[in-house]
């Protein structure tokens, strides 16, 4: 596929052969795309498990940029400049940031985010809008055309609206 006379890989690429070093410039992130894990509350779901059940899709590794662990605590897994592979068809105009949790110990679409997680992914999404200031904030299931699904489990869009970078 080719963009802008610039060959690009295919999603199915992206998401299965692709070796790190895939890039996407600055000014194509168009989009701060939330997400949960879809585990229970009640459950742990380290970055090992992440990592193992994202390898055994077909991904490379972890398809997200970040991930926040229920005591709030941020890792990394890609570099902003790298295509993620966490939100068909938007992988190469987003970044992908997940949380742990998104259901309820019965198994149901709950926002779980705990104290720590809600104010590490404020700072994080303040840090990344002054980055990417016309990046928009949504969560994947407000992404027309995504795979159709609760995630986050809470309205992101209007959540941050307001959130702006800090000057």
């Amino acid at each position: 596929m080719t963009i802008g006379g610039t060959p690009v890989a295919t999603e199915e690429h992206l998401l299965t052969r692709v070796e790190r070093g895939l890039h996407m410039p600055a000014e194509a992130v168009r989009y701060l795309v939330i997400h949960c894990s879809a585990t229970r509350e009640d459950r742990s779901y380290t970055v090992q498990q992440l990592r193992s059940d994202h390898i055994s899709r077909g991904f490379i590794d972890i398809g997200y940029h970040y991930y926040i662990r229920r005591d709030g605590t941020l890792t990394q897994h890609r570099r902003h400049d790298e295509v993620g592979a966490h939100c068909r068809p938007f992988n190469r105009c987003s970044l992908g940031i997940c949380y742990e949790g998104g259901l309820d110990a019965q198994g149901h679409p709950k926002d779980t985010r705990t104290p720590e997680q809600r104010t590490t992914l404020a700072h994080l999404l303040v840090k990344l809008k002054q980055q990417f200031p016309n990046a928009i904030i949504q969560g994947h299931c407000q992404m027309p055309g995504a795979t159709p699904k609760a995630c986050p489990c809470f309205d992101a869009r209007k959540e941050y609206r307001t959130l702006s970078p800090l000057s």
